[in-house]
C-alpha cells in the first residue's frame, strides 16, 4: 500500500539521520582533536594548534611506512586492475561454461572474515617456504584487491556495445588490437576507478597486512603500533586524519569515473 500523498516518512528522516550520527558522528571527532592544543581526549577545547602535524612531518619511520604502503598499493592496484580487466573481459565476452561459479568464487575474499583469511594465507606462506615481506603483503592484497576490480570491470562490459567491436573486427582490426584501440579507451573511467579503488582498500588494509608483513611495516601497522603509547595520542588521530581525507578524495574520485564511464555508454548506445 502507498503512503498518503504529501505525508514525509519522518521516521525514516529521524532513523537516517541517528544512522549517520552514530555512524559518522567518531568519525568527525577525529579532525576536531587533531588540532586540540591538549594531549588528552575532552572537552572542551581549550586551544587549537597544527603541532601534531608538524610533528608526523618529522618522524623518519612514520615516512619509510608511508613509502612502503604506496609501493604495495601501487603494485597491487596496477596489477589487480590487470586482471580484473582480462577476467572481466573473458567472462562478459565468451561467457564460458561455469561462468557464474568463477565469479562467485573469486569474490569470495569479500565475505571470508579477514581474521581467517590473515591466518590461512599465512600457514599457506610457511608451508611453501616464503619469508614474510612487503612481497607477501602484495600478494595477500591481491587476493582482497582482485574482486573489487572484478566487479566493478564486469559491470562496465556488460553495457557494452558490441556493435563497436564488430565494427572494428570488419574494418580489419584482430581481436587483440580492436580491445586495445576500441573498447580499452571506451572502457578507460571503470579502469581509472577500479585502480583508484584497489589502490584505496590496499593502503588501508590492516589485517591481512598485519599477519603477512614480517619485519616490515606499512601506514596501518604503524598507525596501531602508535596506540599503545598514551602521549603518542594526538600525533595518531592527525596521521589517521590524513589517511580519511586522503580515502575520501580516492574513493570520491573512484565514483565520479565510474558515473562519468556509465554515462558515456549510455551515450553511445543512443
Amino acid at each position: 500500500m502507498s503512503g498518503l500523498p504529501g505525508r514525509r516518512p519522518w521516521g525514516l528522516y529521524l532513523y537516517a539521520g541517528l544512522f549517520f550520527a552514530f555512524l559518522y558522528g567518531p568519525v568527525l571527532l577525529l579532525p576536531l582533536f587533531s588540532v586540540s592544543d591538549s594531549s588528552e581526549i575532552a572537552f572542551p577545547i581549550r586551544g587549537l594548534t597544527l603541532r601534531w602535524y608538524h610533528e608526523l612531518a618529522q618522524d623518519h619511520q612514520l615516512a619509510a611506512a608511508f613509502f612502503n604502503s604506496l609501493t604495495v598499493a601501487a603494485v597491487v592496484a596496477v596489477a589487480a586492475t590487470a586482471l580484473g580487466v582480462s577476467s572481466a573481459w573473458a567472462i562478459v565476452r565468451h561467457r564460458p561454461r561455469g561462468a557464474r561459479l568463477a565469479v562467485g568464487f573469486m569474490m569470495l575474499p569479500l565475505v571470508v572474515p579477514g581474521l581467517i583469511l590473515g591466518v590461512s594465507l599465512l600457514i599457506l606462506a610457511g608451508l611453501i617456504g616464503v619469508p614474510l615481506s612487503l612481497a607477501t603483503v602484495g600478494m595477500g592484497h591481491m587476493v582482497l584487491c582482485v574482486p573489487f576490480s572484478l566487479a566493478v570491470m564486469i559491470a562496465c562490459f556488460e553495457g557494452f556495445d558490441r556493435n563497436l567491436e564488430e565494427a572494428s573486427r570488419d574494418l580489419g582490426e584482430g581481436p587483440v588490437s580492436s580491445f586495445v584501440r576500441v573498447i580499452l579507451p571506451i572502457a578507460l573511467p571503470a579502469v581509472l576507478s577500479s585502480l583508484l579503488m584497489t589502490f584505496t582498500v590496499s593502503f588501508d588494509e590492516f589485517v591481512l597486512t598485519f599477519f603477512l608483513c614480517g619485519s616490515n611495516i606499512t601506514l596501518p601497522i604503524y598507525l596501531w603500533a602508535q596506540l599503545r603509547f598514551p602521549e603518542k595520542l594526538p600525533s595518531v588521530m592527525a596521521l589517521a586524519t590524513l589517511i580519511l581525507c586522503f580515502s575520501f578524495v580516492l574513493i570520491t574520485l573512484a565514483q565520479r569515473l565510474r558515473r562519468i564511464g556509465r554515462d558515456e555508454q549510455v551515450e553511445a548506445l543512443l
